[in-house]
């Protein structure tokens, strides 16, 4: 049986209208750097970010309280939510005459890897787009803190990848993941198609007092990545250095085990 494809097959980008969203918020410098890139594919480039960063927002939506569209330039907006708000009053509202025919988000200051994808505002954002019938790309540069962040890299192999993904024709749920490496782009062993790895470590919960001596908590710790670099995962393509593409599927349902259980509960 034919698969059924994305509508519209491949993307002439010439003619496409691209939106540019972000988790890490209007003002970022990955989102500055995705708009010069989407810039030299296509003339018809439209930014809706969140006004400030909403980095592990996953893909919330506010439901209870209002939104706020503040107008910064020429096809240029911010909001007061959440990436997936930001795509959602895009398509709906903002950019109501034309939908877009591609979401870019990022450039993500970090990389969206593993469990990662689970929690990830950009990632969120692309997967907004699918489920709305766009395709969505979500691209982010990993880097170490307090290590100057290879912005370059990402610069240097973003448009090539996104113009021969949207030279593809896709499945209609599947939507793109990229992470670029901690690497300048000389050193970038190549491209990879990767799968979501998982960690063998994640993030921990740390307790600390503040000045009146009252505890809280921060989350997040250096994690232990992958389970060596010879796997085809996200993370394992990091370590070589390459840049990873991840395909990744709107249908979160595993098929085996529903097999199993209409057996058992038939």
């Amino acid at each position: 049986m034919k698969k059924q494809r994305h509508p519209g097959g491949p993307l002439d980008l010439q003619r496409a209208r691209i939106l540019v969203t972000n988790d890490d918020g209007a003002g970022a410098q990955g989102l500055r750097l995705l708009v010069r890139i989407a810039k030299t594919l296509s003339p018809d480039v439209w930014v809706v970010a969140p006004e400030v960063e909403q980095s592990a927002a996953s893909h919330s939506l506010t439901v209870r309280a209002p939104l706020r569209v503040n107008k910064l330039g020429d096809r240029r907006f911010s909001v007061n939510g959440t990436p997936t708000d930001c795509v959602l009053l895009a398509v709906g509202q903002l950019l109501a005459d034309r939908i877009p025919d591609l979401v870019l988000s990022g450039i993500n200051q970090g990389g969206n890897l593993a469990e990662d994808i689970s929690h990830s505002g950009t990632v969120a954002a692309a997967f907004q787009a699918t489920v709305m019938g766009i395709r969505g790309i979500a691209l982010s540069q990993i880097h170490r803190p307090q290590h100057p962040v290879k912005w370059s890299t990402a610069e240097h192999f973003a448009p090539d990848l996104v113009r021969r993904l949207t030279r593809e024709e896709w499945q209609r749920d599947v939507l793109i993941n990229i992470n670029f490496p901690d690497r300048v782009s000389s050193a970038v062993s190549g491209i990879e198609i990767t799968r979501q790895g998982r960690r063998r470590q994640i993030e921990r919960v740390t307790e600390s007092f503040d000045p009146y001596g009252e505890p809280y908590y921060w989350i997040g710790s250096p994690r232990t990545d992958g389970s060596g670099h010879a796997g085809t995962s996200d993370i394992d393509a990091a370590a070589r250095g390459a840049v990873s593409v991840t395909p990744l599927n709107l249908n979160l349902t595993d098929r085996a085990t529903a097999a199993r259980l209409r057996k058992a509960f038939s």
